[in-house]
């Protein structure tokens, strides 16, 4: 089958970053769906796991986690899914990518693709919905509802994959006030057509932002980006007993400065259920149908940016590329071998 892989952690303007190469076509195990591919998208975990996690000598790495596809082949204790159903997922950084034409992903980190979506579309979503759900729900607890929630909510890279289904559930499903950050013109008009009740500029103080739109302080801190840079001013600007959750790898953070405030911290990661094998690892699965339910009801649309083109090293080369320059917006999705 078809793949695209990589032998070694080099740049991305390097033709060998990302090589087209051929595998065997993979048996599943007893919980394993064995997915026919249609589309793929590239996530900042991309990016970094090439660069980070280079494969031992003479090996080749698939990366690649979001997907959506059809069903082709299922292991004996599956009981979820069947031959021929269109599913979407965001797999698990612990095993083989979804650069491939067929793919092993365990059934309960699978969802019923939204009906009224295509593959293309549909590939954008899984990674970043439930990242997005779950720090918004279960790191940051906040209750599902239109409320009487008199919170806001800053939501630091708003125009970001993951910040662009966030602003949607935060503003769709909560009470949430929803502050986005955006530093050009185009990022800016995306996060207000998502549903942010404000944007402001993250190329500026934070906390000077916020007092400059009338916001003295915010009681949930999402930080998707850069978390390391604006630190300081999330410190300044987030309200005693506030929350606050990031999912980027800062080189540095001194949390201690939280203390005074008694603000509590959250990482979230959403590959741990899937790592781990938790025994709630199935909540993704649900959740992936909820946000399926969600996109068919025309509550929350697909974050497709741009599609790249066919699933090859020199589309994937390009789309890393991207990503690697800070200035995607949205999704960016390959589509079919």
């Amino acid at each position: 089958m078809k793949a695209v892989g990589y032998r070694k952690s080099l740049p991305i303007s390097d033709p060998d970053a990302l090589i087209d190469i051929d595998l065997p076509v993979p048996t599943p195990s007893p919980r394993d769906l064995r997915v026919a591919v249609r589309a793929v998208s590239v996530n900042p975990v991309d990016t970094k796991v090439r660069m980070r996690a280079a494969p031992p000598q003479g090996e080749v790495k698939v990366l690649g986690w979001d997907a959506a596809g059809v069903v082709e082949a299922v292991g004996p204790q599956v009981t979820l899914f069947r031959p021929g159903d269109e599913v979407f997922y965001a797999g698990s950084i612990a095993r083989a990518g979804t650069n491939a034409e067929l793919h092993l992903v365990d059934e309960r980190i699978v969802g019923a693709k939204p009906k009224s979506l295509s593959f293309t579309q549909a590939a954008a979503l899984p990674l970043t919905s439930i990242t997005a759900w779950e720090l918004l729900f279960d790191r940051l607890g906040v209750a599902a509802g239109k409320s009487s929630d008199t919170r806001s909510l800053l939501v630091v890279g708003g125009a970001g994959g993951v910040g662009s289904i966030l602003i949607q559930l935060a503003r769709r499903l909560t009470g949430l006030t929803v502050i986005a950050t955006a530093s050009r013109a185009e990022t800016r008009d995306w996060c207000l057509a998502l549903g942010a009740h404000h944007v402001i500029d993250h190329a500026r103080p934070l906390d000077q932002e916020l007092a400059a739109i009338g916001v003295k302080q915010v009681e949930l801190v999402a930080s998707l980006t850069q978390t390391d840079k604006h630190f300081p001013a999330i410190v300044a600007a987030i309200a005693p007993q506030g929350r606050f959750a990031l999912i980027d790898d800062p080189a540095s953070l001194d949390v201690s400065q939280l203390k005074r405030k008694s603000v509590s911290l959250h990482w979230e990661f959403m590959f741990t259920r899937a790592v781990f094998e938790t025994p709630d690892m199935i909540a993704q699965h649900r959740l992936l149908n909820d946000v399926s339910a969600l996109v068919d009801d025309g509550v929350i649309k697909t974050t497709l940016g741009e599609e790249i083109g066919a699933i090859n090293a020199a589309n994937l080369r390009r789309a890393h590329a991207v990503i690697e320059s800070g200035k995607a917006k949205g999704k960016l999705v390959l589509t079919g071998f």
